[in-house]
């Protein structure tokens, strides 16, 4: 596809301009939109017809899965990234029943967005490329989803996440200390952003939660520790 058209859907105008500067900076995606409660949302979605839309949970005028269900009932062409605070395992449960292309914990992380946009983006041109259907296809284009645990070994983990790799980071993480995607890269001779894919698969199984500090010139750095009961 040559240019994904995006839109947000997020109440908190403070955040919505975070997410506008963060998507400004992806190549190849267009901002199409902005809405701040449901009913501008639906309203400016059918006219727009974006491809991706960008979706909190929490509206003063509803919930935001609302949203997601409306638009599967309509077969709505557009996909959903959801960007929430809310880490209810059942929101993320209806979230992946509604069919959501990845789910995202805020604080939002400009890198987390892009590698989502990017899977995206690769998502779209495989599934266009294709002439006919084989099982090995379908495999690789249905995404897995990153609340499954993968604990079992009969269990398919999402592409791109080794089960080797995965015991490897296990291993440094029960330390208890907390790392960044640089400092584990590090730790396990992996590059930041393989570090980074592992850890927020972690985050989503629920074994590890993730923080975002700040260093001496003030840029953002997301940490990752141990989840604790």
């Amino acid at each position: 596809m040559t240019s994904i058209r995006l839109f947000i859907v997020e109440d908190d105008r403070k955040i919505a301009e975070i997410q506008r500067r963060f998507v400004e900076r992806l190549e190849k995606v267009e901002l199409c939109g902005i809405a701040h409660t449901l009913a501008d949302a639906r309203d400016q979605i059918e006219i727009m017809e974006p491809d991706l839309i960008l979706l909190d949970v929490y509206f003063p005028d509803g919930n935001g899965l609302d949203l997601l269900r409306e638009l599967r009932a309509e077969d709505s062409g557009s996909d959903v990234i959801l960007i929430t605070a809310a880490k209810e395992v059942e929101t993320l449960r209806s979230a992946l029943r509604g069919g959501v292309f990845d789910y995202i914990l805020k604080p939002l992380v400009f890198e987390r967005l892009q590698e989502a946009v990017d899977r995206y983006r690769e998502h779209m041109e495989r599934l266009a490329a294709l002439r006919h259907v084989a099982q090995e296809e379908v495999d690789a284009l249905l995404p897995r989803s990153a609340s499954e645990s993968s604990h079992t070994t009969d269990q398919r983990l999402p592409k791109g996440i080794d089960a080797l790799t995965l015991d490897k980071i296990r291993e440094v993480m029960a330390s208890g200390n907390h790392f960044s995607a640089e400092d584990l890269g590090g730790a396990i001779g992996a590059s930041r952003t393989t570090a980074r894919r592992y850890l927020e698969y972690l985050v989503g199984t629920g074994e590890l939660t993730a923080e975002v500090t700040y260093g001496s010139v003030g840029r953002p750095e997301r940490r990752y520790c141990v989840q604790t009961i």
